[in-house]
């Protein structure tokens, strides 16, 4: 199991029409649900669902650690979700209404 160095990525608006446009609309979007499908299961109202855009895993990260890692607010609420680049250090805090 690796760990998520969120404090090394750098911001960017980029990676969800990255991600768009190398899996498809119809697949990117699957992906997310299943971000959001791990933080209905497990999660936690302090917690904010992953998407690592290299494989499509999924993961949970604490809202606090991300502020305190980024100092990115991560707003309260249904469908934000944060995607991740490991390879690129990147990433994109998102807000989703996804069907």
């Amino acid at each position: 199991m690796s760990t998520l160095d969120l404090a090394a990525c750098t911001p960017v608006n980029d990676l969800w029409p990255a991600l768009v446009e190398a899996l498809g609309l119809e697949r990117s979007a699957r992906a997310a649900r299943q971000a959001f499908d791990l933080q209905a299961m497990h999660g936690q109202a302090s917690t904010l669902p992953v998407l690592i855009v290299e494989t499509c895993g999924v993961a949970l990260v604490e809202r606090e650690v991300l502020r305190l890692s980024t100092g990115l607010p991560a707003p309260l609420g249904e469908g934000v979700l944060l995607l991740c680049s490991q390879r690129q250090r990147q990433l994109q805090l998102l807000q989703l209404q996804l069907p």
